[in-house]
């Protein structure tokens, strides 16, 4: 952070860290795991840092999760998945307290969801949280992933299509079926 002087560090301050925890979640729907997720949006952050000062305006939010999604895919390569880690952060998406019943129904909707979206390949759960989780639009996603706007909206039918079987798939609903 040495390099930025008093004017850029406080523009970095303005445009770049009110989206860290968009980056962290990034980052941790991308590598499963929350100390990977720090560690790789750290080494983001500090990248978009040192190249601050290129930053020419735009969008800043898109500029950061484009850096955090190569640094992912980065650590990816060099860290292949040795299976799915189903854990979920309910710190990240907490939800509203309801009855013990709404909550149980609630907590495992949210793990058969996790599991899910641990099935897909990193390319669609990306565009998947970049969407739902972070409400960017295709143009956006598009700048992020720098893949074209009809590439990001391809993706995002198969990855829905293949969440979608992934739920339907699912042992609750077999479960369900059994009872």
């Amino acid at each position: 952070m040495n390099d930025l002087d008093h004017e850029d560090w406080l523009r970095f301050e303005q445009l770049v860290l009110p989206h860290v925890d968009n980056a962290f979640n990034l980052a941790r729907w991308l590598l499963r795991s929350r100390a990977d997720a720090e560690d790789v949006a750290q080494e983001a952050l500090l990248r978009v840092c040192r190249f601050f000062r290129g930053f020419q305006g735009g969008d800043a939010r898109a500029w950061l999760l484009q850096i955090v999604g190569n640094t992912c895919y980065s650590w990816l390569e060099k860290n292949p998945p040795r299976g799915l880690m189903v854990e979920f952060d309910e710190e990240l998406h907490p939800q509203p307290v309801a009855t013990p019943e709404s909550i149980a129904i609630a907590d495992e909707g949210r793990e058969r969801l996790s599991r899910a979206l641990e099935t897909l390949p990193p390319r669609f759960r990306e565009v998947l949280v970049l969407r739902e989780l972070e409400g960017c639009s295709d143009k956006e996603i598009a700048a992020i992933t720098s893949i074209p706007v009809g590439t990001v909206m391809s993706s995002l039918s198969r990855a829905q299509r293949q969440l979608y079987s992934a739920l339907a798939n699912s042992p609750l609903k077999e479960a369900v079926r059994d009872v």
